[in-house]
């Protein structure tokens, strides 16, 4: 077995994904990239050789045996697993679809289980799980559904991974950013804008005003947030969530 620790990295195609790869291989992390876009891993992984590309679908079962197989053709051990699937939109709380709530469910909470799974013969003291969470579980709103009850059940997914894992010497955490500054953000913002007859930027401006910074998450700070978890110090974060919110969280 090679000696050099790796990390995965599931949706490591998205905004938030690729911000952690390029964090991660700043710290000279090699990375196993997952991602369901063959063409977006070629892209991501031209100019690294520290990146492989590992083509699955963590909303399926079969992305288990493709990570699995992805491990064992490197045959090193695992520091790191990243769960940073985005989610779909699914609308309000008016108009979305109680099947859709489930669906959302199933591909981070069951994908994160898929995960940990693939990659549990290669994980050794010190490894981390890590889930990508977000601030809509801990502050419901009507607004994001999905997101609410998916972070939700993730956080609880997370406390029983730190009880499964710790004797082990393996730690589980939920980094929770509040809105991230992305494209996908701006999309559903602009929705929401047409839906309401506003400007986007009226949006925008709302999501920002819910910090008391008046700004967004960055997509390079969840990167170091999560980086940062290699360190031996962050095994007393075990269990909890790492909240980005940039002090929107009111709850105590």
């Amino acid at each position: 077995m090679n000696s050099e620790p790796l990390a995965v990295v599931v949706g490591a195609t998205g905004a938030l994904g690729g911000a952690i790869v390029r964090r991660l291989r700043s710290r000279g992390v090699p990375v196993l990239a997952v991602a369901r876009s063959a063409t977006s891993l070629e892209a991501l992984s031209a100019d690294d050789e520290g990146v492989v590309g590992c083509a699955a679908d963590i909303g399926d079962d079969g992305a288990q045996q493709a990570i699995a197989d992805g491990l064992a053709a490197r045959d090193a051990p695992v520091g790191m697993v990243v769960q940073a699937a985005g989610l779909p939109a699914v609308g309000g709380l008016d108009v979305v679809e109680p099947a859709a709530l489930g669906a959302a469910v199933a591909l981070k909470v069951g994908g994160m289980l898929r995960l940990v799974r693939a990659a549990d013969p290669w994980l050794a003291e010190g490894s981390r799980l890590v889930a990508l969470g977000g601030h809509y579980g801990a502050e419901p709103s009507p607004h994001v559904p999905g997101a609410g009850v998916t972070n939700a059940a993730l956080a609880n997914l997370v406390r029983q991974l730190a009880d499964a894992y710790g004797p082990r010497g393996i730690t589980a955490h939920l980094v929770a950013p509040g809105p991230a500054d992305t494209d996908r953000l701006r999309r559903l913002s602009a929705d929401r804008a047409a839906a309401r007859g506003v400007d986007v930027e009226d949006i925008l401006a709302e999501r920002r005003a819910e910090s008391p910074l008046g700004a967004l998450v960055t997509p390079e700070q969840v990167g170091w947030a999560v980086a940062t978890l290699l360190d031996p110090e962050a095994s007393a974060l075990t269990g909890s969530a790492l909240a980005l919110d940039m002090g929107a969280r009111r709850g105590l």
